[in-house]
């Protein structure tokens, strides 16, 4: 089911990087955006995450928690996470479930993978509404960091 905005955000709960558990919840009262993105160690997802690592200032001054959500394990995050000094969370969504509630998945990838993440980016609100929804049939293509952050001002 397509997210639209002015709806309520799917719920979710998954485990970073650390092997913490978090709760989309645990945000309400605070901007959250969430980055999708396929497949950690890839040309295009390593740029896009570090587009953000190197910008996090501009969404920490909009208030707003960055999440980056991928089917990878929680090992594979860590690494990822290590090695490119992400500044920001990234999450496990490793049973695909969060991708589904978010109609961000992949049933059919490159070389014959099956459910992997859509690049896509959310913007959620302070009461947990989407504000922002843009999910991408490309993984080639990177998420209007424009629109992210023009949503993010024009909800402070």
């Amino acid at each position: 089911m397509a997210i639209t905005i002015g709806q309520a955000a799917p719920e979710f709960s998954l485990h970073d990087s650390d092997k913490n558990k978090v709760s989309l919840s645990d945000y309400k009262g605070k901007n959250v955006v969430l980055l999708f993105f396929p497949q950690a160690f890839t040309g295009v997802c390593t740029k896009e995450l570090c587009t953000i690592r190197d910008g996090l200032t501009t969404y920490n001054n909009l208030q707003a928690q960055v999440f980056g959500i991928s089917v990878d394990s929680v090992f594979t995050l860590a690494k990822f996470k290590e090695i490119e000094g992400f500044n920001f969370p990234l999450l496990s969504d490793f049973n695909k479930t969060v991708s589904e509630a978010y109609d961000s998945i992949y049933h059919d990838w490159i070389l014959d993978m099956k459910g992997v993440s859509k690049r896509s980016a959310f913007v959620i609100d302070k009461e947990g509404i989407v504000r922002h929804a843009e999910i991408l049939e490309s993984a080639g293509d990177l998420p209007s960091f424009e629109k992210i952050e023009e949503t993010l001002q024009g909800i402070n």
